[in-house]
């Protein structure tokens, strides 16, 4: 295996460690706070990639700009969900 290889598997490792750390650390705060476990979270984190892939996909918004619009889409959708459901 290569070097480059190898940093580039350690980088996509690391990325997805700190993802599933995010996730993890969304879980613990709505369940110390409300002391109700979120299963739509994972819902949630889909849609915010929908979000992004259609933001590039449809409109054809650089990579960063696609990323702020789904940030503030799943804003918007969490909110709601909020608002809904609790």
């Amino acid at each position: 295996m290569s070097l480059n290889i190898f940093l580039q598997n350690l980088s996509n490792g690391i990325s997805l460690g700190c993802l599933f750390a995010l996730i993890a650390i969304g879980y613990t705060m709505v369940y110390g706070v409300l002391r109700l476990i979120n299963f739509a979270h994972g819902d949630i984190f889909m849609m915010a990639a929908f979000f992004v892939y259609y933001s590039m996909v449809i409109f054809s918004l650089p990579w960063g700009i696609a990323c702020l619009v789904a940030v503030v889409l799943t804003m918007i959708l969490g909110r709601s969900l909020e608002r809904v459901a609790y």
